[in-house]
Order: C-alpha cells, then sequence, then structure tokens
C-alpha cells in the first residue's frame, strides 16, 4: 500500500478542509494479493471505528460533508473524481484504492466505468449531510465542531 496526502484549501465556494489532508491510499490487496473487494472494505473500516455506511457510486455534481468525515473505498472498476471543488484536483481511482475525505472536502464522479462501486464509511457517532452551495456560517459552525477522527479507517492508526 502507498499513501498520498492531498491539502485543499478554500476553492470558490467549496470550504474544503486546510486543517486535514485528504489521504489517498493505493493499492490495497487481499491475502490472495487481489484488490479489496467491498466485504474486506467494509470489514476494515468497521474494525477502525468507521462502520460502512452503503455501497454504489459517488455523485456526478459538487458537493461536501458538513457533519462528517468521509473514507471511500474503491471495490471494483475505475473512476476520476475531482477533488476540492470546480477546477479541483482530478484523482485516478480504481479497484483497491481509498480516499479519506476530510469534513468540508468538495468531491464528484467525473469519469466512471460501468463496474465502479464504493463502499462509503463515516466514523461511528456521525451523520453525513450533502451540502451542494457555499457554506453559511451555521454550516461552517458545524464543520468546525466535527472531531477529528480518533483512528484512521484504513490502517487502524491513532489520528
Amino acid at each position: 500500500m502507498h499513501e498520498e496526502h492531498l491539502t485543499l484549501s478554500r476553492n470558490d465556494w467549496m470550504p474544503n478542509n486546510p486543517r486535514l489532508p485528504v489521504r489517498i491510499y493505493r493499492g490495497l490487496r487481499m491475502a490472495t494479493d487481489a484488490p479489496f473487494d467491498a466485504a474486506a472494505f467494509e470489514t476494515r473500516f468497521s474494525a477502525n471505528g468507521w462502520p460502512a455506511d452503503w455501497r454504489g457510486g459517488v455523485y456526478d455534481y459538487h458537493h461536501f460533508h458538513s457533519s462528517a468525515h468521509e473514507v471511500l473505498g474503491v471495490a471494483a472498476g475505475t473512476a476520476a473524481l475531482m477533488l476540492g471543488g470546480p477546477d479541483g484536483s482530478i484523482v485516478e481511482v480504481a479497484a483497491g484504492d481509498a480516499l479519506l475525505l476530510p469534513v468540508g472536502t468538495g468531491h464528484c464522479c467525473v469519469r466512471a466505468d460501468a463496474a465502479f462501486c464504493v463502499v462509503g464509511a463515516y466514523p461511528r457517532g456521525q451523520d453525513w449531510d450533502i451540502q451542494r452551495s457555499a457554506p453559511d456560517a451555521k454550516t461552517l459552525e458545524r464543520m468546525h465542531a466535527v472531531p477529528d477522527p480518533r483512528r484512521d479507517p484504513v490502517t487502524g492508526k491513532r489520528f
């Protein structure tokens, strides 16, 4: 596994999270040397305090979550995700990759193949929302109140 970090500052209307970087984990493998599948991501995330919440795709419109951090485990296929809002950074992902998106991080799917499927999870006790416009004062206050994760959802290390 290889880990990359991407620090995103405010971009147009997207708040992002300049304090906590996006973490991109490349090439998680199972004991058989195959990429993680959905069940393997669900098991790993849950073991680290991030219960899996859903399986599916990534919305094709720019959005962020103001009430939770999010981890996405790419269980199948490939995609190009834009992180950071309009004119943000394009990140290519494939089966076996995962992304930790801190609260406020803009994201959307630019392109995905037919097999693309992710597992979405959030730290225990955090409920996600969907924000599609510039945050108002109340939304910013809610974002600042979200505590840092206790454990990394992929490595299990203390945050």
